[in-house]
């Protein structure tokens, strides 16, 4: 596994794109206002991540979340592996509980897994999907 990413699961995501584009500074490497992703440049290239609470909320099976802002995840770890089906098998074999089992997300253009740590912190694995020649 790789660090990708911190990824910040906001509820506005314009208001805080202008903030970290326009009022930090930081340049934008994906994205753009009005979008529902962007990433910036904090010494990686993609290091950190704005992404729609509510879309994450969608991949994990818990939409009801922002009902109660309490329970909405606010941030993400992101790892890159190699084949999310393989670690999936290798982490649910060790007593890792799951969130979702992997799935192809096409508009993201990956394949992911989600689970939790133990003290609930969000946490996804992501291999790249294969491109079609």
């Amino acid at each position: 596994m790789k660090f990708s990413n911190i990824r910040l699961l906001v509820n506005d995501f314009d208001k805080c794109f202008t903030f970290y584009y326009n009022i930090l500074g930081l340049e934008c490497s994906w994205g753009k206002l009005g979008e529902n992703y962007a990433s910036f440049n904090i010494g990686n290239l993609s290091g950190l991540a704005l992404f729609k609470a509510e879309l994450m909320s969608n991949a994990i099976n818990n939409a009801h979340a922002s009902i109660s802002e309490i329970s909405q995840d606010k941030v993400a770890i992101i790892l890159q592996v190699d084949n999310v089906d393989d670690t999936y098998n290798l982490l649910y074999s060790k007593g890792v509980k799951f969130l979702t089992e992997p799935k192809d997300m096409t508009a993201w253009g990956i394949r992911v897994v989600h689970f939790r740590d133990p003290e609930n912190n969000l946490i996804e694995l992501y291999s790249e999907l294969l491109k079609e020649k």
